[in-house]
């Protein structure tokens, strides 16, 4: 087991296929483990530091549990699975919502309550919320509190998970020193400053500067600390039209420059002021907004224009003209070389980051987003309203809002940008790349 010292540990166990590894990439936030239909792709148990509202932890994978199942390459998994029970503070059992209870399940139970530690029971595959009648049957295996869930579509998740931080033990001075950082990711084209501005915030020089454009080729990475915040940047090599791209190095750092944009929480995407913004920029961007991608755009070398000539009021208004899909991305003047605006860079930054990051509850959510449905009701489908019934937030880093609704059909492009905005303003998450998915709400009349 390779894990950060000090992190409590909260093992996903379960029968085969009852969705423990979609419990796990969710968490992950990346496709860690491999989700097959087939059971038993999971054989090994897998470890990987993770966190929940700020609380941090070492999330294990597991085999399938089948406790009858004592000999040959099951009774191996099984082995692993009780390695891994051992090794938790707190214990997520998953069952499979779609075939009922099974005989393993019942085993297993019996097995986890000698445990002596706390055992979360989770009804999984409940992709249309929650429903008395789903959870009935999976009471006779003797479970006193049952949490429906949809680990792949993230419905529920927040209740489980809430109450499984909560039987955390206490954390150590050494958990609390490993708070996860804000990851930033710094792109642009090459030679409009990145590398100078990365020194400025580091306060030494951590990347190599020099005018030649394409002098940084690798993605170098550091930690450090802005007024309380912890931080961990990555600077990349300039990004160049393909065309121009012929070194099999450079064309690698491309590939590099793209994957610190996956691996950010907030991107900063550097422009040169007298430059303006390209089509190769526009593309980057429109990148990073696809992946749902906080972004700032850093406006270098402002020291240099005629302010005379152009305000910076002007030149944002520009840029979003020029940026449509980024009227929400905030547009911050610097020097990099002279160290001005790096405060107002950095708070824009982080309330970026923690935009991302935020948790609403369901409730304000609710009384929210019925406000502004009937300040502004979505255009009639073939002459029947469309009604939304309610909504959860089933993800962060973007924060990712599911409606539940009479027809999803029926929200148009148009009507979809309407709420995200708003919801923006109403909620405080004004910078913030707002996802929002529709279902229908099964046993509802859809007029």
């Amino acid at each position: 087991m390779s894990t950060p010292a000090n992190l409590p540990v909260v093992a996903i166990v379960g029968r085969p296929n009852v969705g423990k590894s979609t419990l796990f990439n969710r968490l992950s936030r990346a496709r860690r483990a491999i989700v097959d239909d087939q059971p038993g792709v999971t054989r090994d148990r897998n470890y990987n530091a993770v966190s929940w509202r700020r609380r941090r932890f070492v999330l294990v994978d597991t085999g399938g549990m089948e406790p009858d199942e004592r000999e040959g390459l099951k009774g191996r998994i099984l082995q692993q699975t009780m390695t891994a029970v051992t090794e938790a503070d707190v214990i997520v059992f998953l069952l499979d919502g779609r075939t009922g209870p099974m005989p393993p399940d019942t085993a297993a139970v019996e097995l986890l309550r000698q445990a002596s530690k706390p055992v979360f029971y989770a009804v999984n595959k409940l992709d249309t919320g929650p429903r008395e009648s789903d959870l009935y049957e999976f009471y006779r295996l003797g479970v006193e509190r049952l949490h429906p869930l949809s680990a792949e579509h993230g419905l529920g998740l927040a209740d489980l998970m809430q109450e499984v931080v909560d039987a955390l033990p206490q954390e150590t001075e050494g958990a609390r020193e490993a708070v996860e950082p804000l990851a930033l990711a710094v792109v642009g084209r090459p030679n409009v400053g990145k590398s100078t501005l990365v020194n400025r915030l580091l306060g030494y020089d951590r990347s190599l500067v020099d005018s030649r454009p394409g002098t940084t080729r690798d993605a170098l990475q550091a930690d450090f600390t802005w007024n309380g915040t912890v931080c961990r940047l990555t600077d990349t090599a300039g990004i160049r039209r393909k065309a121009r791209v012929v070194d099999p190095v450079e064309r690698y750092s491309v590939s590099r420059a793209l994957r610190s944009v996956d691996a950010g929480d907030v991107v900063i995407h550097l422009l040169d002021g007298a430059e303006g913004v390209t089509d190769q920029d526009a593309q980057v961007m429109s990148y990073a907004s696809q992946r749902g991608k906080g972004m700032v755009l850093g406006i270098n070398k402002w020291d240099l224009l005629d302010t005379e000539q152009v305000s910076l009021r002007e030149y944002r208004n520009f840029l979003h003209r020029r940026l449509p899909f980024a009227d929400h991305v905030p547009i911050v003047s610097l020097s990099a070389m002279e160290g001005s605006g790096m405060n107002r860079l950095m708070d824009t930054v982080i309330r970026v980051g923690e935009a991302q990051r935020r948790w609403i509850k369901t409730p304000v959510l609710n009384r929210v987003l019925r406000r502004l449905t009937e300040r502004h009701a979505a255009p009639q489908l073939r002459g029947r309203p469309v009604k939304v019934y309610y909504a959860t937030q089933t993800d962060v880093r973007p924060p990712t809002f599911t409606l539940f609704v009479n027809n999803p059909q029926g929200f148009g492009a148009g009507y979809q940008r309407y709420l995200v905005k708003a919801l923006r303003a109403e909620l405080g998450l004004e910078h913030a790349p707002l996802r929002l998915t529709f279902r229908a709400r099964a046993g509802r009349d859809e007029s």
